[in-house]
């Protein structure tokens, strides 16, 4: 079985993916021995909220300052690309948090994003994993911060919109319109109660269930208080879930 290095998760907005990619890095922390790489592509900018972390510096904040630059090749010869993301890392304890920050403004960077993404892949080759926040389709999942991905998470509630988004986005995933190769995609069920998929809608949406999380609500309760889920008790039913999933995913590290 080939080794997973990357995880993504994408999904229509409220649905819980922030939720879901917190509690992936806080069990694959504990796993991984720390060795874990948090990415926040997503430009609303929720992770830090949520893994209950300050950021100072992001991205998008790096490339601006590139780009005001007159000398740029010579500049970043004198500054190798990794050690910018390195320098913008925001350390915490179990993993490490690169954040994207909000969209870029007008205007072509080309040249200066894919030096970024050039920095970015040569960073994730220090962890044994990578959790990526995205935003709502892979399109935008990453923002070109990767140009391969192992497992992609799409992640739904039960209600029918929900579910038509999920499924846009694993069509789009499924064909690598977005240019990133992803290897695999799977379906992660949040907030499920007593209310089941029936088979035409899974047939129809055309991937393996990875997870049905329960509504949890321990994690209602952190959310409504502003509480970071790196708090939440592990023996809550959506940590437990997620966990579980985990050790399908990742049978070596099955406890």
């Amino acid at each position: 079985m080939e080794k997973i290095k990357s995880i993504a998760i994408a999904g229509k907005g409220g649905t819980g993916k922030t939720v879901v990619a917190t509690l992936l890095i806080r069990l694959l922390a504990e796993r991984y021995n720390n060795r874990v790489l948090a990415i926040d592509a997503d430009s609303a900018m929720s992770l830090p909220y949520t893994l209950g972390v300050d950021v100072e510096k992001t991205v998008s904040e790096v490339r601006k300052g590139l780009v005001g630059r007159d000398q740029l090749r010579s500049n970043l010869k004198a500054s190798p690309t990794k050690d910018m993301m390195k320098d913008i890392l925001t350390k915490a304890e179990g993993f490490d948090l690169l954040t994207m920050g909000r969209p870029e403004e007008p205007g072509c960077f080309c040249a200066v994003n894919e030096l970024l993404k050039y920095g970015i892949d040569s960073l994730v080759d220090d962890y044994e994993i990578t959790v990526i926040d995205g935003e709502a389709g892979p399109e935008q999942l990453n923002r070109r911060v990767m140009k391969s991905i192992d497992v992609l998470l799409v992640v739904a509630d039960m209600s029918r919109r929900s579910l038509e988004t999920a499924k846009s986005i694993i069509k789009v995933a499924q064909d690598c319109d977005d240019g990133v190769n992803i290897k695999k995609v799977g379906l992660v069920l949040n907030r499920v109660r007593d209310d089941k998929l029936s088979q035409e809608m899974i047939e129809k949406i055309g991937v393996e269930i990875s997870a049905c999380l329960p509504e949890d609500s321990l994690v209602n309760s952190f959310d409504r208080s502003g509480r970071s889920l790196l708090e939440l008790p592990l023996d809550s039913e959506c940590p437990r879930a997620i966990s579980s999933m985990l050790d399908k995913m990742l049978p070596q590290f099955g406890i």
